[in-house]
């Protein structure tokens, strides 16, 4: 018999990261939790901690199912690049990527219908050539940077700019797949 999957996100990237993988969540359900980070707190342990917590929070309301929560931060040094609020702000971004080196973590997390609990840390580093002046303005018309951690999509424009990667590209867009399919078999997962 098929386990019940449901991933605690809104992210269609993720749905779609999942398929490649041959899994079609029962149910998406976004885990709505405050995601400001702890004061002190590194990027690392943030993406760990959100991914926990909508878990979680998406187990306490379908306990019978399998639950996936992650989530993704950008970092470059000790500063989080969040979504942009806004054009400029992606600019903003862009321009602090620009011929720099930054992490993106992704956290995971799975809890089994008997409660057990998997975690996972993933860490990518990617290192962004110059972007000229003329690109920006093109990525910035694009709206690719809309809605997404560290103001880009790999799988987009700013995949023209990516000088050196090393990690999961999959974890760049979004969900680690290798990792997470270790986890569900460990955690026990049947697709059929």
């Amino acid at each position: 018999m098929k386990n019940k999957i449901i991933l605690a996100s809104a992210s269609p990237r993720r749905v779609d990261l999942l398929a490649q993988i041959g899994i079609t969540p029962d149910h998406i359900i976004p885990a709505d939790i405050d995601e400001t980070p702890l004061k002190g707190e590194h990027s690392r342990k943030l993406a760990q901690r959100l991914a926990i917590e909508k878990a979680r929070k998406i187990h306490s309301e379908h306990p019978d199912s399998f639950i996936i929560g992650a989530d993704c931060v950008v970092a470059c040094g000790q500063r989080v690049m969040d979504k942009p609020k806004d054009a400029e702000d992606a600019l903003r971004i862009l321009n602090i990527l620009s011929s720099r080196r930054h992490k993106v973590y992704g956290g995971i997390c799975v809890i089994t219908p008997s409660g057990k609990e998997i975690s996972r840390l993933c860490e990518t580093t990617v290192s962004f050539r110059r972007v000229l002046k003329t690109e920006a303005d093109d990525f910035i018309k694009s709206n690719e940077w809309e809605g997404k951690a560290g103001g880009y999509a790999i799988q987009g424009l700013a995949g023209g700019y990516v000088k050196y990667l090393s990690g999961s590209f999959t974890n760049v867009i979004g969900l680690s797949v290798y990792d997470t399919l270790q986890m569900l078999n460990s955690a026990g997962y049947k697709k059929e």
